[in-house]
């Protein structure tokens, strides 16, 4: 694997009595795309919560960069170079498309700075045509260009992507991954969680799989393919 950017070691995180996450460890290459799958319930929206602070975990480490981050508040974690991507996609409705992008915009922490306006604007024509509106005034492919748009505005080291295209038309579901594969060769670091699986297989280097908050598959696109029982197991597909 590539040098190590992120690694998530033995991470237990609970909602009050519920143990929802047991012993996870996840690690993540620089450069390196990793896809983050399991059915609904299993702990992977929590696991993305815990890596960031946005929910704590009762035990375990993440580390970022060889830094421990498991006490860093969230909005400093996301300085230190981590964009994330909700799966409510967190548009500002009342700010315009213009605005919403302009408010993230800064160099990485390293002082990178790949990922200009003019460049979105170039990778994302439609929200060109858009920068006027008002963020609850597009469409939910639209919002959720924007919501990526605004994470590489940040020029992050690490994109953390839930539910990519979920409830995507299949024509604006086919742009957004033609966008992150232009984002995979940036060599940003990428989580995604989404349910299309095939799409998922071409862009990947690894897959991760969530079982009632534990990993039950860390390897390759190819070894999973080829283990189509437990495919069918694990994700019912």
């Amino acid at each position: 694997m590539a040098e190590e950017l992120l690694a998530a070691t033995d991470i237990h995180t609970f909602y009050g009595r519920s143990h929802v996450l047991r012993g996870v460890s996840l690690s993540l290459g620089r450069g390196e795309t990793v896809s983050l799958l399991g059915r609904n319930g299993m702990g992977k929206t929590t696991l993305i919560n815990s890596i960031l602070g946005l929910v704590p975990h009762s035990s375990g480490a993440v580390v970022y960069e060889g830094h421990d981050i498991s006490a860093v508040p969230t909005h400093e974690i996301a300085r230190r170079g981590i964009a994330y991507v909700p799966e409510g996609r967190g548009i500002f409705p009342n700010l315009s498309v213009k605005e919403n992008l302009l408010v993230a915009a800064r160099p990485g922490p390293t002082g990178r700075l790949d990922w200009t306006f003019d460049r979105v604007m170039s990778t994302f024509p439609k929200l060109k045509l858009r920068l006027g509106n008002g963020g609850d005034q597009l469409s939910g492919g639209e919002q959720q260009m924007l919501s990526i748009a605004r994470a590489l505005l940040t020029n992050p080291d690490l994109l953390i992507l839930d539910e990519a295209t979920e409830g995507l038309a299949p024509l604006i579901a086919q742009e957004i991954w033609k966008v992150i594969d232009i984002i995979k060769e940036t060599k940003i670091s990428t989580l995604i969680v989404d349910k299309n699986l095939k799409a998922m297989g071409k862009i990947s280097d690894r897959a991760v799989i969530l079982v009632k908050g534990e990993i039950v598959f860390d390897g390759s696109m190819r070894e999973l393919f080829s283990r189509s029982q437990d495919l069918n197991n694990w994700l019912g597909v």
